[in-house]
């Protein structure tokens, strides 16, 4: 995974409403059997992880070793999947490319299957191979810098997530041509926050907050209602916390993908830092940020940049075909659409000058 501050994801804020605690949260069918008091005071942590910042909330009571072992996993797979560190697995795979099959651990061949997964459902708008591009760009880092087109037609050939071999009897992972670079950055926070929320599961947690830089679960119940939780949607033109809406939810993740955190200026203009797969550069559509509502993490950041590269309408009809998904497109020009599903639940905050639109479709 590629350390940045932030990959493509605006932060989501957390609303929590000031009312006192009703009663306990109800254990969901995957909590720990066993529990501990619900209160509004949470046991919490800030570190800077991942080249992000990363908080955990839980509003358990006496649950300072559940937060430890979620930082403490995080700590572990990104370790495992960061392809700027000599000696992760990810790195030992893409050092392998064209020559061998890389054994690697149970988890980071899910999380590779997984994103291939994302790569195959959305026809290679996100791509696991993406390396050999995205360590062009370097989009991000101190020396980022805009590429020869020569360099870049020649390495577009190598982003192809159908060269990806796996072999689930043998846990390999091989990816046919040299030079070919996994780069799980477009995923990776997601499965990462889905394997916390497991990890907090199974220490009895039944309410809390997991985000990770920007990359938002919902566990349980909010403690002050006893009901959902208030997640705030990020407004892409302003200051981190500012939201232009919110809308209810509880188990459930918020994941964005935007352009405007983090860019390369070159002359008069802007490079994001999402990329096509298709074409080698940055995305360039009429978009500020797609924010996908799904129930797992790793749903939520394998769809965000694929549905953000087909743009507002090929990106609102695709989400509208998929079961449990859906999604928030903000546009440049400052207009707000919602998929189907969230047509009722999101509110938008009337005092930031968006406006809610609908999509224009062709019989």
């Amino acid at each position: 995974m590629t350390k940045q501050p932030n990959k493509f994801m605006l932060v989501i804020a957390v609303l929590l409403a000031c009312f006192s605690l009703t009663s306990c949260s109800t254990q969901s069918k995957t909590s720990a059997p066993t529990k501990t008091p619900v209160t509004t005071t949470p046991t919490s942590d800030t570190q800077f992880l991942m080249g992000t910042v990363c908080t955990i909330k839980i509003y358990n009571k006496h649950q300072q070793k559940a937060l430890k072992a979620g930082f403490n996993r995080i700590k572990e797979l990104a370790a495992q999947t960061t392809v700027n560190q000599k000696g992760s697995e990810i790195d030992k795979i893409n050092r392998y490319a064209g020559i061998k099959p890389v054994k690697v651990t149970p988890t980071i061949y899910r999380m590779c299957k997984d994103a291939y997964h994302y790569s195959k459902i959305s026809a290679g708008t996100f791509d696991l191979t993406i390396g050999p591009i995205t360590s062009l760009w370097r989009i991000g880092f101190p020396d980022a810098h805009k590429p020869k087109a020569s360099t870049i037609k020649k390495r577009l050939p190598l982003v192809n997530y159908r060269n990806v071999v796996f072999n689930d009897q043998k846990r390999t992972v091989f990816l046919k041509k040299k030079k070919m670079m996994l780069d799980l950055g477009g995923m990776a926070k997601g499965f990462i926050s889905d394997e916390v929320m497991k990890v907090l599961q199974k220490k009895g947690v039944t309410s809390a907050i997991i985000d990770l830089g920007g990359n938002i679960y919902v566990l349980g119940n909010s403690p002050t209602n006893n009901s959902n939780w208030t997640v705030g949607i990020q407004d892409p033109s302003a200051a981190r916390g500012d939201a232009i809406g919110s809308l209810p939810e509880k188990n459930a993740t918020a994941v964005t993908s935007g352009i405007y955190e983090r860019y390369l200026k070159v002359g008069n203009k802007i490079y994001s830092h999402l990329m096509n797969p298709q074409t080698g550069y940055p995305c360039q559509n009429n978009l500020l940020s797609v924010t996908i509502i799904a129930k797992r993490s790793t749903t939520g950041d394998g769809l965000s940049t694929a549905v953000y590269n087909r743009g507002l309408k090929k990106g609102y009809s695709y989400v509208e075909h998929l079961s449990g998904v859906e999604a928030i497109f903000i546009t440049k020009k400052k207009k707000v659409y919602v998929t189907s599903g969230l047509k009722h639940k999101f509110k938008l905050f009337t005092d930031n000058g968006y406006q809610l639109a609908k999509i224009k479709t062709s019989n």
